[in-house]
């Protein structure tokens, strides 16, 4: 699997903004009028984006054009949709929150670093959307084999463990249960919340995969799925870091996904060494962000040469 944070936020990002924190206190956000500058696939990307995005790279002291860059996330949410992929807001927020967490801030002091750059949370968070949609637009075309990447065998695998004298690498094997409760588009806007709290409820009360079934029974629309046996290299990107860091027999945090509200099981969980570990574990240290930034480059240059883009 590639290695995809880069595409979400930098070390030297982060520490900017927990900087400017400070010494922002007295910036008066500029207003952006809003008009049509670019319609991208007949989506618009309006003076308004631009001027956001502008003063993102200006927090982040980096060089770029502000202009081709909305063209670009534009196209990369519109693939990603193709693709259907969804980023919800709890995904976002949650994102959001990890990040002033990460660099010692409270959420209201992230939201007037954004504010009074003239950034504002709302295009940072639509920034993090589209990055994670992208992320996971990337990793599901470099499993299919168009990334040009190439997979390492186990012969290859082999090679690498005589490399190492002979070593074999381990891996977690995890056994999973998902929990999903079932919302359908059309209700979302007026059932989600409260879906979320019930699947919160049934969270807290998760004490391992053989009682789900029956704290299930009660509920309306609640699928239980076993997953059986996972190996941490083949966790989905967008539950990885959740799974890894529960408990045996506690649940990861409830989110929003396309099907509704989820939280997914942990079983149990064993360390593992075989042949197949071998050849997953080398594929994953084998990925460089160097084939990441390819891949990327090459995905969005396609992207770009079937776009209908207008400038107005």
């Amino acid at each position: 699997m590639l290695s995809m944070r880069k595409y979400l936020f930098s070390a030297g990002f982060a520490l900017l903004v927990a900087a400017t924190s400070v010494s922002m206190t007295i910036m008066t956000p500029p207003a952006f009028a809003s008009e049509i500058k670019y319609v991208v696939n007949d989506i618009p990307v309006t003076s308004g984006d631009i001027a956001h995005r502008a003063a993102f790279l200006r927090l982040q002291h980096r060089k770029g054009d502000a202009a081709n860059e909305m063209v670009e996330q534009t196209l990369r949410m519109a693939e990603a949709k193709r693709l259907g992929i969804k980023i919800g807001d709890a995904q976002v927020d949650a994102a959001y929150q990890r990040f002033a967490t990460t660099n010692k801030m409270q959420i209201s002091q992230l939201d007037g670093v954004m504010e009074k750059s003239g950034v504002t949370k709302e295009h940072f968070k639509e920034f993090i959307r589209a990055q994670m949609a992208w992320n996971q637009a990337l990793s599901a075309r470099y499993r299919s084999g168009d990334g040009g990447g190439g997979a390492t065998s186990e012969q290859d695998a082999v090679k690498r463990m005589l490399s190492n004298g002979g070593t074999k690498p381990t891996a977690m094997e995890y056994m999973l249960q998902q929990v999903i409760f079932v919302v359908p588009q059309a209700e979302r806007s007026a059932t989600l919340a409260k879906r979320k709290r019930e699947a919160d409820a049934m969270r807290a009360r998760f004490n391992g995969c053989n009682t789900t079934r029956e704290f299930a029974k009660g509920l309306m629309d609640v699928t239980v799925r076993d997953l059986g046996r996972v190996l941490a290299p083949q966790l989905p990107t967008d539950w990885a870091e959740q799974v890894k860091a529960t408990k045996v027999g506690g649940a990861t945090p409830v989110r929003e996904t396309e099907r509704g509200i989820e939280f997914i099981g942990i079983c149990s969980s064993r360390e593992v060494s075989d042949d197949k570990v071998a050849q997953m574990v080398f594929q994953s240290e084998g990925s460089t962000d160097k084939a990441a930034d390819d891949l990327s480059k090459k995905y969005l240059d396609e992207l770009k040469a079937k776009a209908k883009i207008v400038k107005r």
